[in-house]
């Protein structure tokens, strides 16, 4: 629908562009043959200057029918509109996650996932997390953990590289934080791809989150701002409260957007109104406090030349003083459970904290060395991880009772940058992409050491440092790494696709004293030790990719596709394991991991998969079922905590998928779901994978009704038990929530409830806690329980 209103001011064309009566922000509107065009503000309005004429106007927004009006300017005329866009029936949105430039999802042989603003911060504002939120919504990905980290946090059961715009958040230290690192008041929206990818490297084994930030829009000034308040109203100190703020517009030329994002976590209490232990092993985000400040900017240089940068400000960090008290000598910890409690009266000289800072710059030209369109991208990124204080321990008959227990925190610093170029030219049937990637990262582990005394004695509560050694060996990794990719339309409905990838790594690792020396020799044990020898490696892997992607209509697809992944286990925890023997004053090495005595070898896995996707007005589904494998296998020593490369197969094969069904009255129902099997063969016979790498199967569901000023969304979700080949388990559980929000005449408020039953259970990351910390601590010790009911309610204002 289209109405016009004449005005008697200079020539101009205004208007509303629009979805059912919601503006549309960032449509993209332009006069068809001139370098003129503009996007819709928060509003969904526009606003271009004409000369007098007759002009095609088009409008065009993702995943939306491109609509062209012809319309007539005479002199001094101003024309206002309001076109009301309708969805497309096909699998139009274009995504850059499986080819490094922009591609429709109806022509990626591969199973995309495109989490859109909408269905995102529906979650969030409803109390979601973001890593919670993400497992509802990715049908591949595990249920998140309650705190800081997201380890474990597979894609179909192997390691997901996560990127914001493009730029890797992972390192080979996996720290695994990458949720922990943009608040989501900043993301526009995150496309995924499921499986194992040779397009962005090594990492993406299980598949890729690229996590796409918010950009401005042009025109005036544009604001919002939103505040929450979370709390299971059980305690006083049971509230989480949040605020946030940004700008954005800007000119044709120029546009720009700032946001900043704070929120401050207090007390988190379970469905028995107790609260919940904090995670000493990966820290926790109770008595947290965090600050996101996102940056982006847009110029365009020339009609074919944009230049793109963003930074960003992310610091996330413990500011309480209470914590998990482990009792007086660590009795609770090692023998007696019931003296676990929470307790006031924490202090640590290290905090648990996520910092990072980090710049991204992205230079796009089109039509250039013989109508090809080159994407330059550079980043740089430093970032700081400390983690809880944490007992350890050194074994080693030279030792009085034969074991020293100490109190450590480790704060790791990495520092990454890289250069990535791409060309990309189309022909009528044929496009070819190809590049090439340069990145270096360096990495630094240290482990500050607390006055072993007042630790044990006041339970793990008072932490002050008495020295600081390395943790870890230091690393340098320098990558070049070769691409291309391309795409045959071989007839109009069947594509061909296939890819090749040539990467090339320089791991150098420091020499390094082995932290089961130094601890010892910080308390007097010995005065010198030896040393580990580091050295150089370098791996050279090529990996392929193919597709078939057969489109059996307009909104209709199949396909088959081929693709194989790569994955460098974490050097500093593979080197600077050490076997020492005290002489004298000196810890002589008896054995040690080091580059020449132990090279460090890559896991390259290999993977099949079909797919069907449907994407219409009423009906969008899609399923894939796949089979992944590699001949090697990867597992943490629960000893030492040493990340060990075995010589043995390992396999994952399931199905994952999505449908939902837009019903007339303004329902929706839908759902999603992963089976999965993860498997390693020992004996001539597969096995179950351990539970603290497997992935468990998933199902959620929902059913939502809205009309234009309210809405509401039931839904649920249950991940299914899982046991091992030593009969360890993940215990299932289910949990429903409800999500709604109303309009009111200024701004909007959304509501939550998590947890809307109360259901007592045990996180996933729980039960994997227990056993790779099973030598150091009893079950009860890591015992983490999901979080109660809880309410959550927040404002948002457009302006």
């Amino acid at each position: 629908m289209i109405a016009f209103n004449a005005g008697a001011n200079a020539q101009t064309i205004s208007g509303i562009i629009s979805h059912n009566t919601e503006p549309l922000s960032g449509a993209n509107v332009k006069i068809e043959g001139k370098k003129l065009e503009t996007s819709t503000d928060k509003e969904g309005h526009f606003e271009l200057k004409l000369e007098p004429g007759t002009y095609n106007l088009i409008v065009s927004y993702i995943g939306y029918n491109q609509t062209v009006r012809k319309v007539t300017l005479v002199k001094d005329q101003q024309l206002n509109l309001e076109l009301a866009l309708d969805p497309s029936n096909t699998m139009d949105e274009v995504v850059v996650v499986s080819s490094r430039k922009p591609s429709k999802v109806s022509e990626i042989p591969g199973t995309v996932w495109i989490i859109d603003n909408q269905r995102l911060q529906e979650q969030i504002k409803g109390g979601v997390s973001l890593k919670e939120a993400l497992a509802r919504l990715i049908p591949g990905l595990d249920a998140g953990p309650e705190g800081r980290t997201n380890f474990g946090q597979n894609l179909r059961g192997r390691n997901v590289l996560v990127m914001i715009d493009g730029v890797s958040l992972n390192s080979t230290r996996s720290v695994s934080r990458q949720f922990d690192s943009v608040d989501p008041f900043n993301i526009e929206r995150i496309e995924v791809l499921s499986g194992a990818s040779s397009i962005y490297g090594g990492g993406a084994t299980g598949g890729i989150i690229n996590i796409i930030t918010k950009k401005g829009q042009a025109g005036p000034p544009a604001f919002t701002t939103e505040a929450g308040i979370r709390s299971g109203l059980k305690q006083n100190a049971d509230h989480d409260v949040r605020f946030a703020q940004s700008i954005s517009g800007g000119s044709e030329n120029f546009k720009g957007r700032i946001g900043i994002a704070y929120q401050k976590n207090n007390a988190a209490f379970d469905a028995n109104n107790k609260q919940i232990f904090t995670d000493i092993t990966q820290t926790d985000l109770q008595y947290n406090q965090s600050f996101d400040i996102f940056a982006n900017t847009e110029f365009k240089l020339t009609a074919k030349q944009t230049l793109k940068v963003n930074a960003q400000y992310y610091n996330s960090g413990y500011v309480g003083n209470k914590d998990l008290f482990l009792g007086a000598n660590y009795a609770g910890l090692l023998a007696k459970p019931e003296l676990l409690e929470m307790r006031n009266g924490f202090s640590s000289s290290v905090k648990p904290q996520t910092s990072r800072a980090s710049i991204n710059a992205e230079y796009h030209a089109s039509d250039i060395l013989g109508g090809q369109d080159l994407y330059i991208q550079g980043s740089s990124r430093n970032e700081k991880f400390s983690f809880h204080p944490f007992p350890g321990q050194v074994i080693n008959p030279a030792i009085p009772g034969g074991r020293l227990i100490y109190a450590g925190s480790t704060v790791q610093t990495t520092r990454y940058s890289a250069v990535k170029l791409v060309l990309a030219k189309q022909w009528s049937a044929f496009n070819l992409t190809y590049g090439v990637d340069g990145d270096n990262e360096n990495f630094i582990g240290n482990q500050t050491v607390f006055d072993r005394a007042l630790a044990a004695s006041s339970g793990g509560m008072i932490n002050n440092g008495i020295a600081t050694v390395r943790r870890y060996p230091g690393v340098d990794i320098n990558s070049l790494s070769g691409f291309m990719q391309a795409q045959w339309n071989l007839t109009s409905k069947l594509s061909l696709s296939g890819g090749v990838r040539q990467q090339r790594m320089y791991v150098k690792v420091a020499d390094f004293v082995g932290i089961n020396a130094q601890v010892p020799i910080i308390f007097g044990l010995g005065k010198t030790a030896a040393t580990i020898p580091g050295g150089k490696s370098n791996y050279d892997v090529n990996l392929l990719n193919g597709g078939l992607v057969y489109k059996i209509s307009a909104p209709e697809q199949v396909w088959v596709n081929f693709a194989q992944g790569f994955n460098l286990a974490d050097p500093a925890k593979y080197y600077g394991q050490g076997t020492y023997a005290l002489n004298g004053a000196n810890w002589d090495l008896v054995k040690g991991s080091s580059v020449t005595t132990s090279p460090l070898t890559g896991l390259k896995t290999n993977q099949l998969e079909t797919g069907w996707r449907h994407r219409g007005k009423v009906l969008n589904a899609q399923v894939a079922a796949f089979y992944s494998w590699s001949d090697k296998d990867m597992k943490t020593n629960t000893a030492n905590f040493a990340v060990e490369v075995i010589d043995r197969k390992q396999r994952n094969f399931g199905a994952e998928a999505s449908v939902s069904a837009t019903l007339p009255s303004g329902f929706e129902i839908g759902g999603n779901g992963l089976y999965i099997k993860s498997q390693f063969k020992a004996d001539d016979s597969w096995k179950s994978q351990d539970i603290s790498n497997a992935s468990p199967s998933k199902a959620t569901a929902f059913i939502g009704w809205s009309n234009k000023s309210i809405g509401f969304k039931a839904q649920g979700f249950h991940s299914f038990d899982l046991k091992d080949n030593v009969n360890n388990e993940l215990k299932g559980y289910t949990t429903v929530d409800l999500l709604g929000h109303v309009k009111l005449p200024l701004g909007t408020l959304s509501f939550g409830v998590q947890n809307l039953l109360n259901k007592e259970y045990q996180t996933i990351w729980s039960k994997r806690a227990q056993v790779l910390y099973s030598t150091l601590g009893v079950p009860q010790t890591y015992y983490y329980l999901g979080r109660g009911r809880t309410y959550n309610v927040s404002y948002t204002i457009n302006y």
